[in-house]
């Protein structure tokens, strides 16, 4: 691409916003030039704004780029969203009103009945609803979203199972730190513990899902029938989230046929070459004590999802592990990937 598509981040100080600006730096086809944060932080330099988080340094490319209000205004056309949900709603329909394509990770919009809640890998025909959504609400840009950071590791795990006819799920996450964002949890709480309760984790994981997996018939989405049941825990892990999974099918595959749809699963990323994509986005491990978040969460810069212990469910079908990095493919390299989809696809045209 001969000149870059310029962004923005709107809440580009925060954890999340900090994972944007670090996923985007020397992305070969967006750049960041325009971040947005909290009226405290308007009109400072970013490097003031910012109490840097993440691993090495802040980015130079971003450090004295002024921190604007999350208006519109002089906001590049595609802008990323990292806001927190209590203000994401009205600023987030402000500027798709307003003509910006926003790419948001917040979980405002995502059941919304025109809104995409998109995996590239899973659903990228979802998109198709974006007309409707415009027509309905008289915009001009539009609003698409990611999932939460534990349904993306759930769905990319469930995706290449589809085709056997999933019927019935039982999940049971240990979801990393990093996923309560900053300052997240007190030391004396996490330390050598695991916290079995995250607000609102369980029914977004549940809901989410049956719509990523569903089907957009008609301009409507139609969600998939399979029953989920999911459980949510907080574990002294930095970045990953781990999860365990058991599938009951209409039909039961063989322990061969699992693992063959594991290692074909592929989607239009992978044929388009996406900056983002990793080239096998579901990795089965055959270690029998893998994946493990330290050692595998960072597999092609975080986008990779893996599993492993494939074995048979005395309850349901089969059972095995997944594993996600939560900040990344759960949540800024979900949202770039999906605007990589949307460029090649046109919609940012």
């Amino acid at each position: 691409m001969a000149k870059k598509i310029e962004v923005g981040v709107l809440g580009a100080t925060g954890m999340v916003g900090q994972n944007f600006i670090q996923f985007l730096q020397g992305h070969p086809w967006f750049e960041v030039r325009w971040v947005a944060a909290s009226d405290r932080s308007a009109g400072k330099k970013y490097r003031d704004a910012t109490a840097w988080r993440l691993d090495g340094d802040l980015p130079e490319s971003v450090a004295d780029l002024t921190v604007e209000e999350c208006k519109p205004g002089n906001a590049p056309y595609l802008v990323f969203s990292a806001l927190d949900a209590s203000v994401a709603t009205e600023i987030e329909q402000a500027f798709a009103a307003a003509g910006h394509i926003v790419v948001s990770n917040t979980r405002n919009h995502r059941m919304e009945p025109d809104v995409p809640l998109l995996v590239p890998e899973i659903n990228p025909d979802h998109l198709k609803i974006l007309p409707v959504q415009r027509q309905k609400r008289g915009w001009s840009g539009a609003i698409v979203t990611n999932p939460n950071c534990s349904t993306v590791v759930l769905t990319m795990a469930l995706a290449p199972l589809k085709r056997f006819g999933i019927t019935r799920v039982i999940v049971t996450t240990m979801q990393a730190l990093s996923g309560a964002g900053y300052p997240g949890h007190a030391a004396y709480d996490a330390n050598a513990n695991v916290i079995p309760f995250i607000r609102n984790e369980e029914p977004k994981m549940e809901s989410e899902t049956q719509k990523i997996l569903g089907e957009l018939v008609d301009g409507e989405f139609r969600p998939h029938p399979m029953k989920v049941s999911a459980s949510c825990n907080r574990v002294p892990v930095l970045d990953g989230h781990l999860e365990t999974i058991a599938v009951e099918f209409v039909e039961k595959p063989s322990e061969q046929e699992i693992l063959e749809a594991f290692r074909q699963f592929r989607g239009v990323p992978q044929e388009r070459q996406l900056p983002s994509a990793p080239p096998r986005p579901v990795l089965y491990l055959p270690q029998e004590d893998r994946p493990q978040p330290r050692r595998d969460a960072w597999r092609d810069r975080g986008m990779t999802v893996t599993v492993g212990r494939l074995r048979e469910c005395p309850v349901l079908h089969w059972k095995f592990l997944a594993l996600g990095h939560n900040t990344v493919r759960g949540a800024a390299g979900a949202a770039v990937l999906n605007a990589e989809l949307m460029k090649v696809e046109g919609w940012l045209d």
